[in-house]
């Protein structure tokens, strides 16, 4: 069972073993308002944590998400670059950003958990 962890750059993690499947929080996706525009993470790329991995385009802003953690795509969604208002509409389900595979699980300490993100946005 995939277990579920936030940062506090409003990103959400489902890790399952050691792929990590990354999206925007209901949060973010409501403060950015109608996405536009996602600009996806080339497959075989590795990022560092903190990296930002893809833009986002909404009619308000463009805002990076970063990688969460350490590690290379192994997918990105590409139903993205056709609808991608799927963030707004499904943003921890088909709005999901891209995939990766884990380097250093280590990295997941330190991350929220729901009630943490919960508090963090308050």
């Amino acid at each position: 069972m995939a277990k579920l962890y936030f940062t506090e750059d409003h990103e959400w993690l489902s890790v399952d073993g050691d792929v990590v499947t990354v999206g925007i929080t209901d949060y973010a996706q409501e403060q950015l308002g109608d996405l536009v525009f996602v600009e996806l993470p080339e497959i075989g790329r590795s990022f560092a944590k903190g990296d930002t991995a893809v833009v986002v385009e909404s009619v308000k802003a463009a805002s990076d998400v970063y990688a969460p953690v350490d590690g290379e795509i192994i997918e990105a969604n590409t139903a993205l670059s056709s609808d991608p208002a799927l963030v707004n509409s499904s943003p921890a389900g088909e709005g999901w950003l891209w995939k990766m595979k884990l380097s250093d699980a280590g990295q997941l300490e330190g991350l929220l958990d729901e009630a943490g993100y919960a508090a963090h946005i308050g």
